[in-house]
């Protein structure tokens, strides 16, 4: 959404929804602009999940607290407000547009979860993501659903394609694969896109990570029982970030498989070779992003 606002000449700044896991009163209103915030602000892997994506594309983000302050910082840089909720929160700020993104990964999900559950109600535009890795029955299901809450909404259709660099070095290899945390653990699921790209290009194994995990990762392990072959990317302190450095390197593995938003490798040390997966949205046929916000925004 950023990138097509800003090929139409708009400014936009993204101000995402509350992360707090510090001093609070220092991060009543924080705004980054490079890593270099990401740094001195002292983000954990989650907010540099979160971040990092909007920074490599050239725009800034603010985040805290006091979102009163937030808006009014923000507008000062920006013709255009992107709330990114992130972890399915709904905008404390009332949308001209609101757009509500859903996993056929998890079908049932979308009207049986809070606060996901109220942001498809409140949709404008609804987008069904990952068709191309579902299947037609969970995607179908979540088509109905949507109609059935929020008949209105203007859905669109998009793929997730996955792109793994240096994904040669995979074909054949034992491989540890590191995924995004959150989603992993209270979003409940067993893999990512890490998984995925491992499997493509031909990974021969998805090691166990369980019998290396020490410390709150080994905890994680034993409170999250439905993960098997994935490592979650817990760093929200600097011990747990030393335990997930000590648990990546207890492993055997070939190649460890990056598939969180950010480069795991400038957080913690990695002494195998790592590749990292991407994937970016890809809209399938009409309508589009672009003609709905252009006729939505009159752009």
């Amino acid at each position: 959404v950023a990138g097509i606002l800003t090929s139409l000449g708009k400014r936009v700044v993204a101000v995402r929804h509350p992360m707090p896991y510090g001093d609070l009163a220092k991060q009543a209103c924080q705004r980054f602009a490079s890593y270099e915030d990401l740094d001195r602000h002292e983000c954990t892997i989650e907010e540099r999940e979160e971040y990092e994506p909007h920074l490599d594309n050239g725009c800034v983000v603010y985040a805290g607290v006091d979102y009163e302050r937030i808006l009014r910082e923000a507008e000062k840089e920006a013709d255009i407000i992107l709330w990114d909720g992130g972890n399915n929160d709904f905008p404390f700020y009332r949308p001209d547009v609101m757009i509500t993104l859903v996993d056929p990964h998890r079908p049932g999900h979308e009207i049986t979860y809070h606060p996901g559950a109220t942001n498809l109600r409140l949709a404008d535009i609804v987008i069904i993501n990952k068709i191309e890795t579902s299947s037609p029955e969970h995607v179908d299901l979540v088509r109905a659903n949507i109609r059935k809450v929020n008949p209105e909404a203007v859905v669109v259709d998009a793929a997730s394609p996955i792109f793994v660099e240096n994904g040669q070095l995979l074909r054949g290899k034992r491989v540890l694969v590191v995924e995004d945390g959150p989603t992993l653990t209270h979003g409940n699921m067993a893999y990512g896109a890490g998984a995925i790209g491992a499997r493509k290009y031909g990974a021969s194994e998805l090691i166990d990570p369980r019998p290396y995990a020490v410390g709150s990762i080994k905890d994680t392990f034993a409170k999250y029982d439905h993960l098997s072959y994935i490592l979650p990317a817990m760093g929200y302190s600097k011990t747990q970030l030393e335990e997930l450095e000590a648990t990546i390197a207890g492993v055997d593995a070939d190649v460890v498989v990056i598939g969180t938003p950010i480069d795991l490798s400038r957080v913690i040390k990695i002494k195998q070779p790592t590749v990292r997966v991407r994937y970016e949205l890809q809209e399938i046929g009409e309508p589009n992003l672009a003609d709905l916000l252009k006729a939505k925004l009159s752009l």
